[in-house]
């Protein structure tokens, strides 16, 4: 049997049990095949689609108006070797675009409960992927992470998949136990979605979940000895009862060009009109506790830096004041407060509220610690494995912590009565909500009918009801398609820290390779390999600036934590001591204000395991510009050099550069590089490009702004006068750069005099105080 959509093939063979897709792209991808339903029965492993199988019911070419465009689907009944439990293969095709959508059903109609190990829904062979007219030359992948800390992002031929060595201490937390862990070179999974290409003609495959409300969806690639792919979605033995059925989440499948400003956007598209999510609310900005704190906050901490958030506000103007973890005497017994707060949490929600703030709340309500009364009194609430012992959810707070089973009814309303209490009486407007990771672990859940997903989805879908519609929540460590449409805001990295490389002492050497704990440079791994997510699923959290000059990173790493996060439009949260800074450090923190919001182009996002190029399209009264900045990773200073190619930049036009940090000013062309030498270790440099034509004055930037030219709210330039005004909603001071045909004969700033330095070649500077409302003019020769 076989029918056909444009350039989309689908044969059904019953007698050798396969069900393939084929197309200019692929020789052969099987959705169904022998292996594809691996089952347990009566204490049998088996593949429901052993042949010889029968085809019953049959849907051909159903024509269906959806959210993802004008569809053309099919559907196959197939009778399994089961007697009663049959197989419903629904496929849609997108004339359009040559989109896949692929579901599979079972349904038990026998006498005979089942469990589902797993459910293939893809399975391309060695050999029968191709991405053009010729064979892949240069393959790569793009690996997406299970939960936020999840490390994410691309490897080529020859590249082995970063991985922990820390085992029970932290891989529950981080891996998605139906996920396989690659050991050798060429071996690569990812969550949820992959992109696996050719870096030479540019041309990927997508493929991928839509969602993982019913299970989570796992991918597994192989390089050696051609490229292979699998996607499937985990049954996690969950029961199927008879007279049941179950249903994947759908999977989708299509080609992208690598090159692309936003490759993935079709993907993120349809992912969000699958969930209904709208992104409504502006980046959240404020101040968090714990990298200062830690856990040994108290009441008159955070009164001090609240008090420093209010003195400040007119130069860093905050909105967000987030308690985190230490109010509480243990994880778990959410209504228990330390020491240091003896009044309890609502005191200091009234004087954040006074002071014009939102008041925020950091909660774990998934996760226990072992010491914790919730442990004595409510043994029966924890997830248990198969011989009875709790379950572990991975080293924290120097302990092996337990997990709540939310299949247990009691314990999914105790962690709903903690989300109501923290809006309805301690008044918080904004929740953090970590360690979620923690309702999906690997255990015998109480209901042995729900996947891990499944438990979590209801999970989060009980917290967003406790909290209500108007609360702003946070996810952090969480499986990522678990709360899509849940919460507005997600952790997309691992935590930050004091240090560039994770710090255990006294391991610290041995753990300088691992892939998830906290240090900068595990947090902007994945805040620019997942840059493209934000706006599109919600807001990006990238985790917190650290400007402070007593910890271990050096000044050009903390402008490095500062440009990335800053340039990827997320949200922005400072968490250092703020009374104690200084001005040259706070201004670290000012120049990200306000938020850029937009999403940056990652323009080699498929090339590099930590991507290094970005790039941010921005328009204001100056005109059209890019901000576009260059990391060196290396551990030594090193020259960056910026070119058109690199940037896809329009090569026959000349650009004038500024750069943000060290002021540098220059120009570059295709002929023409220009180079940034000796830039520090772990450095980066930061460049405004804008099209240089000598008979126009041109805004080159400033040190005010990162985007150097956001600041400016009125720019006109006349035969006789070029006048700015400025507009940063912050007090600030600085200098601008200006590049100006012939010699101006003076300048006005706040209706005085100003002094205008001539750098030569046309660039003259200014420096200005208080710029925020305030307007310069600046007379040009007749």
């Amino acid at each position: 049997m076989q029918f056909s959509v444009k350039d989309l093939n689908l044969n059904i063979d019953h007698t050798t049990g396969t069900v393939e897709f084929q197309s200019s792209a692929f020789e052969n991808a099987a959705f169904l095949s022998r292996n594809a339903v691996r089952c347990h029965s009566s204490g049998k492993t088996m593949n429901l689609l052993s042949p010889p199988w029968s085809i019953g019911h049959v849907d051909m070419h159903q024509k269906q108006s959806t959210p993802h465009g004008n569809l053309i689907g099919s559907s196959f009944e197939i009778k399994t070797n089961l007697p009663g439990v049959n197989v419903i293969l629904r496929l849609k095709l997108s004339p359009d675009n040559a989109m896949g959508f692929i579901q599979l059903e079972i349904k038990n109609e026998g006498a005979t409960p089942i469990s589902i190990e797993r459910l293939t829904t893809l399975d391309i062979l060695p050999g029968d992927l191709h991405l053009g007219d010729a064979e892949i030359a240069e393959p790569a992948i793009y690996s997406n992470g299970w939960q936020s800390w999840s490390t994410t992002g691309a490897y080529g031929l020859g590249d082995k998949q970063r991985s922990s060595i820390l085992g029970p201490f932290q891989n529950p937390m981080v891996i998605n136990p139906g996920t396989p862990k690659p050991k050798g070179g060429n071996h690569f999974t990812s969550d949820m979605f992959t992109v696996i290409g050719d870096r030479n003609s540019r041309v990927g495959l997508l493929a991928g979940f839509l969602s993982q409300k019913r299970q989570f969806g796992s991918l597994e690639a192989r390089f050696d000895p051609a490229p292979s792919l699998k996607m499937w979605a985990n049954g996690d033995h969950a029961l199927v009862k008879p007279g049941s059925q179950v249903q994947t989440d759908w999977a989708v499948f299509h080609f992208i060009d690598l090159d692309m400003p936003e490759p993935l956007q079709e993907y993120l598209k349809a992912v969000a009109q699958a969930h209904d999510i709208h992104i409504h609310r502006k980046s959240p900005l404020g101040w968090c506790s714990w990298y200062h704190f830690y856990e040994n906050i108290t009441q008159e901490a955070i009164q001090s830096n609240l008090d420093s958030v209010v003195s400040l506000s007119s130069e860093l103007p905050l909105s967000l004041l987030q308690i985190d973890d230490g109010f509480e005497t243990v994880a778990g017994d959410w209504f228990d407060f330390d020491q240091g707060f003896p009044k309890g949490l609502q005191p200091l929600v009234q004087n954040i509220k006074e002071a014009g703030l939102t008041p925020g709340l950091w909660l774990a309500p998934y996760i226990v610690h072992p010491k914790s009364a919730l442990v004595k009194d409510h043994p029966d609430w924890l997830l248990r494995n198969k011989h009875g012992r709790p379950v572990y959810a991975g080293f924290v707070w120097n302990t092996f912590t337990y997990a709540l089973d939310l299949t247990n009814p009691h314990a999914l309303e105790y962690t709903c009565s903690v989300i109501r209490t923290a809006v309805e009486q301690w008044g918080f407007e904004y929740l953090k909500l970590d360690f979620l990771y923690a309702a999906a672990l690997d255990g015998k859940y109480q209901d042995p009918t729900q996947t891990r997903a499944q438990v979590l989805r209801k999970g989060l879908n009980a917290l967003r009801e406790a909290a209500g519609p108007e609360i702003t929540m946070l996810a952090c460590g969480c499986p990522l398609g678990s709360a899509l449409g849940l919460f507005e805001a997600m952790r997309i990295g691992a935590d930050v820290s004091g240090y560039w490389e994770p710090h255990f002492p006294p391991v610290s050497p041995l753990l300088r390779k691992e892939p998830h704990m906290p240090s900068a440079r595990n947090a902007l791994q994945n805040i620019l390999s997942r840059a493209p997510l934000h706006h599109h699923w919600w807001i990006n959290d990238p985790d917190c600036l650290l400007v402070r000059p007593d910890t271990d990173l050096t000044l050009p790493e903390v402008q490095t934590l500062a440009t990335a996060i800053g340039m990827t439009g997320g949200s922005l949260l400072l968490s250092d001591n703020l009374p104690a800074l200084t001005k040259e450090r706070l201004r670290l923190a000012q120049v990200l204000i306000p938020l850029i919001e937009q999403r940056a182009w990652v323009l080699d996002w498929f090339d590099a395991q930590t991507p290094s190029h970005l790039r941010v399209n921005l328009s204001g009264p100056t005109g059209d510009w890019y901000l576009l900045a260059l990391f060196n990773w290396d551990d030594n200073p090193s020259p960056l050099r910026f070119t058109p190619q690199a940037f896809k930049l329009p090569q026959e036009q000349t650009w004038w550069l500024h750069e943000f940090w060290t002021g540098a000013i220059g120009q570059m062309s295709e002929t023409k590089p220009f180079t940034c030498s000796d830039v520090p270790a772990h450095g980066v440099r930061v460049l405004a490009a804008r099209q240089y034509q000598a008979d126009q004055p041109t805004y080159l930037g400033s040190d005010l702004h990162l985007s150097q030219g956001l600041e400016i709210s009125d720019w006109r330039v006349g035969d006789h006068e070029v006048l700015l005004r400025f507009d940063l909603g912050r007090q600030a001071s600085g200098k601008i750069d200006l590049y100006l045909p012939g010699q101006p004969e003076g300048a006005w700033f706040h209706g005085q005099p100003a002094l205008v330095h001539d750098q030569g070649s046309g660039i003259y500077t200014l420096n200005i105080e208080d710029v925020d409302g305030a307007e310069l003019r600046i007379k040009r020769p007749v």
